[in-house]
């Protein structure tokens, strides 16, 4: 069996440890989108969800990335909804707020129907309080927030980078304030290292602030550093991953391909340095696989790249981002369907690479193998 379609089930996946279990997958609707614990919570999310880092196309950066405006940002959302994607993610730092201000103004009069996730810490001008994790900034930042996103609470508020001048207990007794409050009602972080991560929650544990929930990391077929520490982390604490570029900075759309240049509206021609580093030949040997797969299956390459990370442990969701209707449908393909465990190991194999010390005994000797058993 090449690929196995899925509709209409109810799959219950739960991930234990000796203190905690939560549900990986919770349902399908009639729309074929699957719904999620995020983390430990009890917070439902759909296994896609919509970045909005398309929305605006402002600075050096988000101008390659696309310059959606409010009536087609309406447009793509009322293609999620339709889909069952309720999950909204942005920033403040993505188009200098424009992309927040953008989907604000899109989903006037359904704030009700969805949920946004917006981040913060990263810098918005050159003062000494446009940055960081400080209670200032903190503050300041999730007002901003919310009067550029017209609404009076946020879903899920993550910071954006891990702040080191900053105390954690700072950065967290602020985040419990904000909840008390009501603007905020789940937290979480993004690019986060394991040790920084399980800090902030050591220090939640002890003082009883708020646990984050969700990690959102980069992993991809391209990229599988994820594996690597933050996933057994996430695993072990009940924190959920919400995966950035899952196509590997664009490089996972099927468009780019060995002895080929790059196409010429590639964002990569701009942005290649701004985004995660990754070798030719490992990409080239990944789509070849994908290739067969894809024939093997009919489904496209973006598709493959998104199902195979909707089957890895801790994966609450898939931020998928599209400049148009046409990208935007076709990574919704991407669920209702399963790659077979077949396709699954030959992608595995095909894009594994040496793992950094000291994660490399684990992998590669039966001795720490047998202690402590690989999740993928």
């Amino acid at each position: 069996m090449p690929f196995i379609e899925v509709q209409h089930c109810i799959e219950i996946v739960s991930i234990k440890n000796t203190n905690k279990t939560y549900t990986k997958m919770e349902s399908q609707s009639d729309n074929n989108m699957e719904y999620r614990n995020l983390g430990a919570s009890g917070l439902k999310v759909p296994a896609l969800s919509f970045g909005a880092g398309t929305f605006g196309g402002n600075g050096p950066l988000f101008s390659h990335w696309g310059d959606t405006d409010v009536e087609q940002a309406r447009r793509l959302i009322d293609i999620c909804l339709e889909a069952g994607v309720n999950l909204f993610d942005t920033a403040d730092v993505y188009s200098n707020g424009a992309s927040e201000e953008i989907l604000g103004e899109a989903i006037k009069g359904r704030r009700d129907q969805l949920m946004i996730s917006t981040k913060t810490t990263l810098p918005m001008g050159d003062g000494p309080h446009d940055a960081g994790s400080s209670r200032h900034r903190l503050l300041r930042a999730v007002n901003a927030s919310l009067k550029r996103l017209q609404t009076d609470y946020i879903d899920l508020l993550q910071i954006h980078a891990f702040d080191g001048s900053t105390p954690i207990k700072e950065v967290l007794s602020t985040l419990d304030d904000l909840i008390r409050s009501g603007k905020v009602r789940y937290v979480g972080v993004s690019n986060f290292s394991g040790w920084q991560l399980m800090k902030s929650l050591a220090i939640s544990e002890r003082y009883g602030y708020p646990r984050y929930v969700v990690n959102q990391s980069y992993y991809s077929l391209v990229g599988r550093d994820y594996e690597w520490e933050l996933m057994p982390l996430g695993q072990d604490q009940g924190v959920g991953a919400m995966v950035w570029s899952p196509l590997g900075w664009g490089r996972l759309t099927g468009k780019i391909r060995r002895d080929q240049p790059l196409p010429e509206k590639s964002r990569l021609h701009e942005t290649a340095n701004a985004g995660p580093p990754v070798n030719d030949e490992l990409l080239y040997d990944v789509v070849d696989v994908m290739d067969e797969i894809a024939e093997e299956t009919g489904k496209s390459i973006p598709q493959i790249a998104i199902n195979w990370l909707l089957q890895r442990p801790t994966v609450s969701s898939v931020i998928i981002g599209a400049r148009n209707e046409e990208q935007l449908r076709d990574n919704l393909g991407a669920v209702g369907w399963n790659l077979s465990p077949e396709q699954v190991a030959r992608l595995d194999d095909v894009s594994e690479k040496p793992a950094a010390y000291p994660y490399w005994p684990y992998r590669r000797q039966e001795g720490f193998r047998k202690l402590n058993p690989p999740l993928v």
